[in-house]
């Protein structure tokens, strides 16, 4: 850290002693109200401005406001800011830019026994964190269980309507949690319309904002700068009503199963957003699925939905707060509601398919029905989901897309990409059906991965490729088809 000058020779008569205490009391008395009245007393006393910078949410407090940017500069690189005053402070940086007619003395005791005092002020904090935790864990456990008026009124926040849910996970949550609670500095009391209560549930970092039907960005970038230090992955959902906590909690898990290294926090509304379906009819495609999803309600076709998205029950369990048994037993009984073998590969393509289709534009079944009418046929019996309508992917849009996705793999990469799909991304048991080692077989589909240029752990993703590849097949992609040149070797053709 940066110091300017060295104690000036006003500051050692009496007046100077004096005039320090002066300063030192102002100090103290706006440490008693708030760290917002500390900042802005220390930049009244420089004669010029404070800021205090965290790594992770930029400007904590500024005064002037302006000078929000020129601190958190200066604190990132104090090299290029000899003029300013730093000191290390609760785990964040203040910077004092003084006046030039201020001593440089006064301006660094300005500076030190504000961050004494910034340094009280956390060590109060973090004496009481540990309770505020809890409770704010406790909050969010009764949002989960549908206790809205309850705490809508512990917070006093009525108007609250909305919550937007991120749920992050990592190697070092308790950390994180910390950093991030100095960061988003979560109090009970609303704050320009919005609450953030954040806690640790099942071994991940769960954050809800409640606000009035839109955030304005700032707990999404300090999750964003979070995940990217500490090394988390984050799902967000939201914003939805209060009453719909569960379903944003479950989608947010949902969407943190596609998180990468290079895309750490996925928004919900993304997860499954394909560029499949701009491409397909649009009331062939909501009419085909409307009536294959007939049968189920709402709650039904969230848990389908957050099963495939999420690529297995276990995952799915925990994203819904279910144990994995009741998620087995709920989707065999979809699958007899359903008529489908849902551990099909082409049904779980095919219905997830279905469940982000549009909904039926107002008018369509009735034209249907009286196009029957005019006819004199029958009305046709539910759609199924082993096979698609005519019309819906034998386009030639379709069609131009999967060879633009899977065009140009060589047959041994597409024959094994094939197999492994259809054994659900289970390495083990394709390269059992493909007589090839696992290490080869990975080897394969790192390949697959990088001349697709898609993230193969996304479940979603690997569906879409899985409709490709069936839209662009020409033969059966059979196993006994890969190339070979003796042994369990391939030929490269």
């Amino acid at each position: 850290m940066s110091s300017t000058g060295t104690t000036d020779h006003e500051a050692t008569g009496p007046r100077g002693a004096r005039h320090e205490r002066d300063a030192a009391d102002r100090l103290l008395r706006a440490a008693t109200r708030s760290g917002a009245h500390l900042i802005a007393e220390a930049a009244s006393l420089v004669q010029g401005w404070a800021v205090l910078a965290d790594p992770i949410a930029g400007a904590v407090y500024s005064t002037p406001a302006a000078a929000a940017a020129d601190g958190v500069h200066a604190a990132a690189a104090p090299r290029e800011h000899p003029h300013c005053t730093q000191r290390p402070a609760a785990g964040a940086v203040l910077v004092l830019a003084a006046a030039p007619t201020v001593p440089p003395g006064h301006a660094c005791h300005v500076a030190t026994t504000t961050a004494a005092l910034l340094e009280v002020r956390g060590q109060r904090a973090a004496e009481l964190r540990g309770e505020q935790m809890r409770l704010h864990t406790t909050l969010i456990r009764l949002l989960l269980a549908g206790h809205t008026a309850a705490v809508t009124e512990t917070l006093g926040a009525n108007r609250l309507t909305h919550v937007t849910v991120y749920r992050l996970s990592g190697v070092d949550l308790p950390t994180a949690h910390e950093v991030l609670w100095r960061a988003v500095r979560p109090s009970l009391a609303p704050y320009a319309g919005a609450c953030t209560l954040m806690g640790r549930r099942d071994g991940e970092l769960v954050v809800a904002e409640l606000h009035r039907g839109g955030d304005d960005g700032r707990i999404l970038r300090l999750v964003s700068r979070l995940s990217e230090r500490q090394h988390l992955l984050a799902g967000m959902a939201g914003p939805l009503p209060l009453a719909e906590m569960p379903t944003a909690h479950s989608d947010a898990a949902a969407a943190r199963h596609s998180a990468t290294p290079d895309r750490r926090v996925v928004p919900a509304d993304a997860v499954g957003a394909s560029r499949l379906t701009p491409l397909l009819p649009i009331a062939p495609y909501a009419r085909w699925a409307e009536s294959v999803l007939r049968p189920l309600s709402p709650v039904h076709q969230h848990l389908l939905l957050v099963w495939l998205r999420t690529g297995s029950k276990p995952r799915a369990a925990a994203a819904l707060g279910l144990s994995a048994g009741t998620v087995r037993a709920r989707i065999r009984d979809l699958a007899r509601l359903l008529g489908a073998d849902l551990e099909d590969a082409t049904v779980r393509a095919h219905l997830l398919l279905a469940l982000r289709a549009p909904a039926p534009a107002p008018g369509d079944d009735s034209d249907s029905d009286n196009t029957r009418s005019r006819s004199g046929s029958s009305p046709p019996g539910p759609a199924r989901l082993e096979s698609l309508p005519d019309g819906l992917l034998d386009t030639e849009a379709v069609r131009t897309w999967a060879i633009g996705l899977v065009g140009g793999l060589e047959p041994h990469l597409r024959i094994a990409l094939a197999c492994w799909l259809r054994h659900h991304a289970r390495t083990a048991p394709a390269a059992a059906e493909l007589h090839v080692h696992r290490t080869t077989l990975a080897g394969w589909l790192t390949q697959c991965a990088e001349h697709l240029a898609r993230n193969l752990a996304d479940a979603t993703v690997r569906a879409e490729i899985h409709l490709a590849l069936t839209a662009t097949r020409t033969g059966p992609d059979d196993p006994a088809a890969l190339p070979r040149r003796g042994g369990r070797t391939y030929r490269r053709l």
